[in-house]
């Protein structure tokens, strides 16, 4: 099935060019996109962002030509894959070294300080009919599909990895970590040491953040994958900030609501409803950051990627 993609982007004005990126033919590839959307949280939160947004797609492409080069054998002075080439796996390493490779860029900064500062980041891959989804932190992807009975319907992709998910909370205690809820914030969990009135963090997963990196905190991509099929129409790309107020059924159908035309509407659309419902679920709180980015799948008008931006 030929897939083709079209890329629009809505968010906070703080975060509008630092926050999201996008690559249709990453590596010279015309199959392949790569696409991200980073939150940075802390102090520095926002240059932490933008450190891991320039560098990690460097990275990555480094790690996959690599991987590429080492799954393929010469024949006849051309390259052919082996017969054991597992394209998900490959993706998969690659973005575990980038990773890994990211968090150590960002502790040798000379100049970003990321000892209380982080940021989350979700990534998707498309390459051919093959999406590979890569997550570090509680940003989240949702996919619009279509059910037997024709309705469309939210398939989660990601998990939020906060410091209260069992399997997270059991790697943070064997760190020497603990995860406590403090009475001011009741519901949000946050990794901290032996004492718990000093910062704490409340997610399981991000890069930087080094006061709780031997704690629990790790920057290791959850790193998941599934094969587009004709029913799929668009995944989602969005930031805590929404999510904590916006259900996956109800985002799903806003952007579903999107004609072809209208396309570079609907992330604009999902992010003003998002800041609606904080004003009226979450009033006297300050919104958090909320940016989104839609990637659609069998765009029937055109074959090229396009990004738009909208503020609010």
């Amino acid at each position: 099935m030929h897939v083709n993609i079209s890329i629009y982007l809505a968010g906070t004005p703080s975060h509008l060019g630092m926050l999201y990126v996008s690559f249709q033919g990453f590596g010279g590839k015309e199959n392949v996109m790569f696409c991200g959307v980073f939150d940075g949280h802390g102090p520095w939160g926002h240059l932490v962002g933008k450190r891991v947004k320039k560098v990690m797609p460097a990275y990555l492409l480094h790690y996959w030509q690599e991987a590429m080069a080492q799954c393929s054998i010469l024949k006849v002075g051309e390259l052919f894959k082996n017969e054991n080439f597992d394209q998900f796996s490959v993706w998969k390493q690659s973005l575990i070294k980038a990773c890994s490779t990211v968090d150590y860029d960002l502790e040798l900064h000379p100049i970003i300080d990321s000892l209380y500062s982080g940021t989350a980041a979700l990534t998707i891959i498309r390459e051919g009919d093959l999406i590979v989804l890569a997550n570090v932190g509680d940003s989240r992807a949702v996919l619009g599909t279509t059910a037997d009975d024709g309705s469309m319907v939210a398939v989660q992709l990601t998990v939020d990895f906060k410091p209260n998910l069992p399997q997270e909370r059991e790697r943070i205690y064997k760190s020497g970590g603990s995860v406590c809820e403090s009475d001011d914030e009741p519901g949000v969990s946050r990794i901290h040491d032996e004492t718990p009135e000093g910062p704490g963090l409340a997610l399981s997963r991000a890069f930087g953040d080094f006061f709780v990196k031997d704690l629990g905190l790790i920057s290791e991509p959850d790193v998941t994958q599934r094969t587009l099929t004709t029913r799929d129409h668009f995944v989602i790309l969005a930031t805590d900030g929404v999510w904590d107020v916006v259900s996956n059924e109800k985002a799903v159908e806003i952007v579903s609501l999107s004609s072809a035309t209208e396309r570079d509407e609907a992330a604009k659309r999902v992010v003003e409803y998002a800041a609606a419902q904080w004003k009226c679920k979450r009033a006297g709180f300050a919104a958090d950051d909320i940016s989104v980015v839609c990637v659609f799948f069998n765009n029937p008008s055109s074959s090229s990627s396009s990004s738009s931006s909208h503020q609010h």
